[in-house]
């Protein structure tokens, strides 16, 4: 037995050594396997990945830089800030502050940057560009012989030549703007603005406008929403009760306006909303009405229009939901005494939120970012934000205002999904 005991022993002792290894061997293979595996999934989807980064990721991130991007006055009058950067912003500022802009001015005069610069000022201080260009054209300043006027005599030569440089509101605007980056633009998309020492501040109600542009475009996007919702869940709930071969041509015809460009829908609205149209000919026909509706050019136009357009985003999230839900919950709550209606309100509408907060948020996003619309359908108290995104872009040019509002839907898009994703949460977890 002692011998035995004693030849058993160092078996074990050879097998716990081979085995050892063999584990670790194990570890080392199915640790390089997972990563094999990792890398595969990550090149399959590497093309995906850079394609959003190109498309989708960069211009978000061009959009959001270029809105607080303010380096026209900064580029332009570099001496000019560096002189003003101990300036108390108070009482005009000294020689060298005059001496560094008429520097500034005759390299921008050379340069031919004036223009920017003017532009820049004038949109904060009206009158500020002819200012600007009827200096600059003076530089570099001379005296009546023509020769080169001193530093020391530059201040006066320039508060000569216009009277407003004398004054510190032109300095103040200067100074407010040395920096490469500034809120002004998304102030200003929100109705704010910094006074001479950068504070913030509200526009005079006669400046004021966008705010009343956003609510605008929120209400119409909501009123959109919900007439969508009101028409599309019970056309989603009386296909998602059919056949399936019913239910497949139904959600064809739903699907038939994705064929269809929204200009040629819009068009089309406007022949049948117009005073002769068939939508008025028909209420007339039928005695509804004794003369034409006004249907065009306001907001009811918008309205039906987008509602029309819009539907089959909200039908699309609804029918797929409902189609999930199991008939026989209806029936066996009705079977246990409940009334139809109240086992539809209490067992099958539950149960369908999450079709709801999808199809709801979709249709309103893409309401939000709405332009052919309600450019051709509204009056001009009908125009929503991205009317006047497109006015900056391509009619003033002004690439700043254009991207600050734009940033602010962005914005509201991510305040919207985060909401959304909050209350979906929380009803998973009920």
């Amino acid at each position: 037995m002692t011998l035995l005991a004693s030849g058993i022993a160092p078996n074990r002792a050879l097998n716990a050594a081979l085995i050892v290894p063999s584990a670790l061997q194990l570890k080392r293979d199915l640790r390089k396997e997972q990563m094999r595996k990792r890398t595969m999934a990550l090149a399959l989807i590497a093309p995906l990945a850079i394609f959003l980064m190109i498309t989708f990721v960069v211009p978000i991130g061009v959009l959001l830089k270029r809105a607080i991007d303010n380096p026209e006055v900064a580029t332009i009058l570099p001496h000019t800030i560096a002189a003003l950067s101990q300036w108390d912003r108070k009482a005009v500022p000294g020689d060298a502050a005059f001496v560094a802009l008429a520097q500034d001015l005759t390299l921008a005069k050379e340069q031919n940057t004036a223009g920017t610069l003017a532009r820049r000022m004038n949109s904060e201080l009206p009158g500020a560009r002819s200012i600007i260009m009827k200096t600059m054209r003076a530089m570099p300043p001379v005296d009546a012989d023509g020769k080169p006027i001193p530093a020391a005599g530059i201040r006066q030569a320039l508060i000569e030549l216009d009277e407003q440089w004398a004054e510190p509101e032109y300095w103040r605007v200067i100074a407010k703007n040395g920096s490469q980056y500034s809120p002004y633009y998304l102030l200003a998309s929100v109705d704010m603005r910094q006074d001479s020492m950068g504070n913030i501040e509200k526009k005079p109600a006669d400046q004021s406008a966008y705010q009343e542009i956003f609510g605008r475009t929120f209400m119409i996007s909501l009123v959109a929403t919900v007439c969508c919702l009101l028409i599309g869940y019970p056309l989603a709930y009386w296909i998602s009760t059919m056949s399936e071969r019913r239910s497949n041509l139904f959600m064809i015809l739903v699907l038939i306006p994705f064929w269809t460009s929204i200009l040629v829908r819009v068009a089309s609205w406007i022949v049948l909303l117009q005073s002769e149209g068939l939508v008025n000919t028909a209420l007339m026909a039928l005695g509804v009405t004794h003369a034409p509706l006004e249907l065009l050019f306001n907001r009811l136009g918008v309205y039906i229009s987008m509602t029309h357009i819009l539907l089959p985003f909200m039908i699309l999230p609804l029918y797929s939901v409902m189609k999930s839900i199991p008939p026989t919950y209806m029936r066996a709550a009705i079977s246990l005494g409940s009334h139809p209606f109240a086992a539809f309100w209490r067992v099958y509408v539950p149960q369908t939120f999450p079709g709801v907060g999808a199809g709801s948020l979709l249709v309103f996003i893409i309401a939000l970012g709405y332009y052919i619309t309600p450019a051709l359908l509204g009056g001009p108290n009908e125009q929503m934000v991205s009317y006047y995104v497109a006015y900056f872009t391509n009619v003033t040019l002004n690439w700043g205002m254009a991207c600050a509002l734009g940033a602010l839907l962005f914005a509201s898009t991510l305040v919207l999904y985060s909401i959304y994703r909050r209350f979906a949460k929380i009803e998973v977890s009920m």
